[in-house]
């Protein structure tokens, strides 16, 4: 009971972010904080590891460490090398520079850091500011749950995804739990020409709310609330797996 709390610390936009510092200055009161992260920004980087060069990774403090890869890779390297001989009780990736919303979890590194540490067996939670000012509030969030999880542990074995509104934190309303929403397609991509006159193209924007009602995570936030989601990495549609099978027994020409 008097053994410190142990916290990993990963994020997506880089070992020297605001958001992530502001994190480990606030949770440094009650755990022993390591910070594995990019060596540069690598927003949008999912769920990828690096397989094609050697991971480089440079000692920036005892306890800080740069890594050349993926948000994914940095806690692959942390668990599996860096603290494999002692493992932490937790781990936290953000905060992340603006919202991880909806259809945007599957592009975020900072939520796929966070499910590299589920897939290991450790508790993970990926936190986010809906915005890029009031990361106090984030962080206060954040050691709010983590003083939960310690008075009573997650039962559930899941990844938390945590967004929670740019504001100052006495102008929170109330947490919710919250489903992810929707949005529409993304816009169409910008072209574009280099100095060189050579073609580029930039990826559109992300499309528009669609689905924002009350109960999901844009709804949430809106108005004020700490949206709270549950994911799971289980990808497979267990409603679908009896349809499918007699589909596939009446196209027999398939077999």
């Amino acid at each position: 009971m008097n053994k410190k709390l142990r916290i990993l610390l990963s994020n997506d936009d880089g070992v020297f972010a605001e958001g992530l510092n502001t994190l480990a200055a606030v949770l440094s009161d009650i755990a022993d904080i390591t910070i594995v992260a990019p060596d540069r920004n690598r927003s949008g980087a999912s769920n990828s590891l690096t397989l094609e060069s050697p991971l480089r990774v440079r000692q920036i403090e005892a306890q800080i460490h740069s890594v050349q890869g993926t948000p994914t890779d940095c806690v692959h390297f942390a668990l599996n090398e860096l603290m494999k001989s002692n493992l932490p009780d937790l781990i936290i990736t953000g905060i992340n520079h603006g919202a991880n919303l909806g259809d945007d979890t599957l592009y975020s590194g900072t939520v796929a850091a966070a499910t590299e540490g589920h897939f290991l067996g450790l508790p993970a939670i990926a936190m986010s500011l809906v915005g890029d000012k009031h990361f106090d509030t984030a962080a206060l969030v954040a050691l709010k749950l983590v003083q939960n999880h310690l008075e009573k542990p997650l039962t559930t074995k899941r990844v938390l995804n945590v967004n929670v509104p740019d504001c100052e934190y006495a102008q929170i309303s109330s947490w919710e739990i919250t489903r992810l929403g929707a949005r529409h397609h993304s816009e169409s991509m910008i072209k574009d020409t280099d100095p060189r006159g050579e073609t580029i193209y930039w990826l559109g924007p992300p499309g528009k709310k669609q689905d924002a009602g009350q109960g999901t995570d844009f709804y949430a936030v809106k108005h004020n609330c700490v949206s709270i989601t549950p994911l799971q990495v289980d990808l497979t549609a267990h409603d679908s797996l009896t349809i499918m099978a007699d589909w596939l027994l009446k196209e027999s020409s398939i077999l």
